[in-house]
């Protein structure tokens, strides 16, 4: 990987990491509700959608720096992942938190003093660990959907012997 695209990608990382905890920040106490009145209806979802930020950028500088001091920093194609898998990971958080929130995922949150300290935890925790969110969403999603062809399938016993 040439030298100005890892300086490219650890700016940009950089930049999304510190300017995801202003926003935050600028959310907290209320300078963003004044500078677009809109804010106010969705300033929750923007909470998580930050905190997926930082989650997932944090992770990816924690990646880039290792592969970087590793030397391993040789593939084209990674760059592709440092760029966007930290965005897919901003709105994965709010999704998470939707769902855990709409009681599919049996989780239930309890506010602290007015504040969803736990929901931003759970965004944070999503965009750190994207990748295995994913998993663990594509695993339950297939137990949900499964077809009643695939149950019985599953569900007969199979005869695999070994034959020598």
């Amino acid at each position: 990987m040439k030298r100005w695209l890892k300086a490219v990608i650890l700016t940009y990382l950089l930049m999304l990491f510190f300017g995801s905890f202003l926003a935050v920040g600028l959310l907290w106490v209320g300078k963003l509700e004044k500078m677009l009145p809109i804010i106010v209806d969705i300033k929750l979802f923007l909470y998580y959608f930050f905190a997926g930020a930082i989650g997932g950028s944090l992770r990816h500088l924690y990646m880039f720096c290792s592969h970087y001091m590793e030397g391993e920093l040789t593939d084209y194609r990674h760059w592709v992942m440092y760029i966007f898998y930290p965005i897919f990971a901003t709105g994965t958080a709010v999704i998470a938190v939707t769902l855990i929130q709409s009681g599919v995922l049996l989780i239930d949150f309890v506010d602290y003093n007015n504040m969803p300290y736990a929901p931003i935890s759970i965004a944070f925790f999503v965009g750190f660990g994207f990748n295995r969110f994913l998993k663990k969403l594509n695993s339950v999603s297939k137990k949900v959907f499964q077809t009643d062809h695939q149950e019985k399938k599953a569900e007969e016993p199979t005869n695999d012997k070994l034959k020598f």
